[in-house]
């Protein structure tokens, strides 16, 4: 008895000590002429001689770096659950993940897609090929993430979004979209080209794993299930989650917690 008792011990002291290591670093864009800031989470089991899978998880409008682990303090823990290495760029106030044709110095899909990626390889020992990243966001992460995996699927293997704006075309006047993307009035193939619900062209069967999921009280619920119809019409493989909620950090922080298990299982089967 006192042996086991002795042994719960040393496994509860080691599980204290194995706590996840949540970082602010100072990375950069060539391309933007400027430092940009992101929280970088590290399992309590991170060491240099093994390479660990890395989500990439998007903030929301008006949002930065440090909103995730500020809302969803529990954040840490997904880390340690699923031994993932958890980062939160900063995507500007209103950038939405766009290299913007109107705004000077906002590149953020170059940001996040090459340069971020690049930076942490570099920095961290990471899994370095598409079957170790994962991206996902809320709101204009959402869509973010959904328009960076599509895009770039050779970067990213899997991807989700939480409440995303998949559907831009009926918020001109929303968000600072008209800031990066000019005016719905006088650009309007611009934004039917760069709204996610119009980008399904790019993918194919199982080219990516997809979560997609949004509250029934949500405003963008209906463009959500539209997504989702669209994605079953081309037979693209997709989980999709209907929940109670809003637009807001309760849900999140509970989506958050699907989405990190969805992608904890994309890991594995691809180790």
């Amino acid at each position: 008895m006192k042996q086991t008792f002795l042994l719960l011990i040393f496994v509860l002291a080691r599980g204290l000590g194995m706590a996840a290591k949540v970082d602010t670093v100072s990375t950069s864009s060539l391309d933007m002429h400027k430092d940009i800031k992101a929280v970088v989470i590290t399992p309590g089991d991170y060491n240099s001689s093994h390479k660990f899978p890395v989500l990439y998880l998007l903030h929301g409008f008006s949002g930065n770096y440090s909103d995730w682990i500020k809302k969803d303090p529990e954040l840490p823990r997904l880390s340690d659950e699923y031994h993932m290495i958890i980062v939160c760029p900063d995507g500007d106030f209103a950038s939405w993940y766009f290299d913007s044709p109107v705004k000077a110095g906002s590149k953020y899909e170059t940001y996040i897609s090459s340069e971020l990626v690049s930076w942490v390889d570099k920095h961290y020992s990471t899994i370095t090929s598409r079957t170790g990243r994962a991206i996902t966001g809320l709101s204009m992460g959402g869509h973010g993430a959904l328009y960076l995996a599509f895009r770039h699927p050779g970067i990213f293997g899997a991807a989700g979004s939480m409440s995303g704006g998949v559907d831009l075309r009926p918020f001109p006047e929303s968000w600072g979209l008209d800031q990066v993307l000019g005016k719905y009035s006088e650009n309007p193939v611009r934004w039917e080209e760069n709204s996610v619900i119009n980008m399904l062209y790019l993918l194919t069967p199982n080219l990516l794993d997809l979560i997609i999921d949004c509250g029934t009280d949500d405003f963008f619920n209906m463009y959500n299930n539209k997504l989702h119809e669209e994605l079953l019409e081309r037979k693209i493989p997709h989980d999709y989650t209907v929940r109670p909620g809003g637009h807001t950090w309760e849900y999140w922080s509970n989506s958050i917690r699907y989405h990190t298990l969805f992608f904890h299982q994309f890991f594995e089967k691809n180790k």
